[in-house]
């Protein structure tokens, strides 16, 4: 039986981003992050039900209008409708997914009396039919409803809902992380200490629950929450590299001493590659004087893997004055792929110093080859090449690689003085294997002149 709803299994930041009480929902998703507000909007987009699957059975063109009604968002028409099927076609293949989408289409209409209508039919479902396609569903849509019941004063539904949030693990751990979100939106002060609990709790089955509880937490970021993020990440850390990578992140997010004190730490302590990232990026979040020198010294340590350095010096090249220091170290750093990583860098500057600095590179013969390369292509990435100077680079340089890069170089200009250029490297026969390439890059430029110059060669 196929899945029926838009909103299904969502990864972490969709599912927290998620407000389970329809249009306040929408309100939430105002200042959320493109991939929230997405999730949101999935949401509030409802329920699509399937094409009927079972073509044989008596009740199928009855559900066939009831889909109607619902995919065409006329929710009274389709509660009215899902009903009659199961009154008429008792035995139907579709009675068992029936309930729920009566209760999605009664839950749309807002009113009170619809919701505990709604809950009621889910309470059926889930309890006669468990076989139901739809079950899982029936589950998020339930705590949805409590959410939605609460908000309008049902003492028993806000007690539900904070019972679910405070249970302990179990096979339910979806309608878990559901009631703690709707928990958050009715009253944050009261979710916030059981979100902290979760987190604190190392059990091997809360694993997933702490990976989503995590982001419900640093959405309300307190001390308290921080003092959370510090122990998962560090003081304590999960045993979940998930959880500890999910806390660093976060820590980007904490401009205090002592969370840059834990992100030091593990760039230091930890033998965890992914986390050390992590730590490296959070650090370069941090507005401080201290990030900056903590990012500069163990880019320069040469004990440290080369991609971490790498890392640490792209970092460091997005940062203001970042360019200066990247020019002042690479005579320091002994390794070429470092070297040649560290140009991207220097040439994000995009100023007169990295442009002289960068061709400096490319002209110097002593450079490792694949340093002179990068710079190549980086200066002419930022425009920095007319083509009389690319025409006397080419003429000037003796390696097959370095000409390579500069038929590259004047085939991203596409303008006719460089397709002149490439015509002339093509034609020249003492040109040799780069007059293929000169021919491949013609071949996609779009100057008129090209598909007579290719015909020429053809036939030659």
């Amino acid at each position: 039986m196929p899945r029926m709803t838009v909103m299904r299994r969502l990864s972490v930041t969709m599912v927290v981003g998620l407000a389970w009480a329809g249009a306040a929902g929408a309100q939430q998703a105002q200042g959320r992050s493109g991939v929230q507000a997405q999730a949101v909007a999935a949401y509030e987009a409802g329920v699509v039900a399937p094409a009927p699957w079972i073509q044989e059975d008596p009740g199928a063109r009855a559900y066939q209008a009831a889909r109607d009604y619902l995919n065409d968002r006329q929710y009274r028409e389709a509660a009215n409708a899902f009903y009659r099927l199961r009154q008429e076609y008792p035995r139907s293949g579709y009675v068992a997914d029936s309930y729920y989408y009566q209760a999605f289409a009664l839950s749309r209409t807002g009113g009170r009396s619809a919701l505990r209508e709604a809950k009621e039919l889910l309470q059926t479902q889930i309890s006669e039919h468990s076989a139901a396609g739809t079950l899982a569903d029936a589950r998020e849509l339930m705590v949805r409803i409590d959410a939605q019941l609460a908000r309008q004063g049902d003492a028993q539904a806000a007690a539900t809902i904070a019972q679910q949030a405070q249970d302990a693990c179990g096979p339910d751990q979806e309608m878990r992380v559901a009631a703690l979100n709707a928990l958050l939106n009715m009253n944050s002060e009261r979710a916030i200490p059981i979100l902290q609990d979760v987190l604190r709790d190392r059990d091997a089955c809360s694993v997933e629950l702490r990976r989503q509880a995590i982001f419900l937490l640093s959405q309300h970021m307190t001390d308290e929450s921080v003092d959370v993020l510090l122990d998962l990440a560090h003081r304590n850390p999960d045993p979940d590299p998930e959880v500890r990578g999910q806390a660093v992140f976060w820590l980007s997010q904490v401009e205090s001493e002592e969370a840059l004190d834990a992100l030091q730490d593990i760039l230091a302590e930890s033998d965890d590659r992914e986390l050390q990232e992590s730590a490296l990026f959070a650090i370069s979040q941090h507005s401080s004087q201290r990030s900056g020198q903590i990012l500069r010294s163990f880019a320069e340590r040469s004990d440290v893997a080369t991609d971490l350095r790498q890392n640490a010096l792209f970092w460091i090249g997005q940062s203001s004055g970042g360019g200066e220091y990247l020019r002042s170290v690479y005579g320091r750093l002994d390794d070429a792929e470092l070297k040649a990583g560290l140009l991207h860098g220097i040439a994000q500057e995009d100023s007169e110093e990295s442009h002289e600095w960068l061709m400096d590179r490319v002209m110097d013969a002593s450079e490792d080859m694949e340093v002179r390369t990068q710079a190549l292509f980086w200066v002419s990435q930022h425009g920095g090449f007319s083509i009389a100077e690319l025409r006397s680079l080419f003429g000037s340089f003796d390696d097959p690689e370095l000409k390579q890069q500069v038929i590259f170089a004047a085939s991203q200009k596409d303008d006719r003085e460089s397709v002149d250029f490439l015509m002339e490297v093509a034609e020249n026969p003492e040109n040799g294997e780069l007059r293929e390439q000169a021919i491949f890059w013609l071949g996609q430029s779009k100057d008129p002149r090209v598909p007579d110059f290719l015909l020429r060669i053809i036939g030659r």
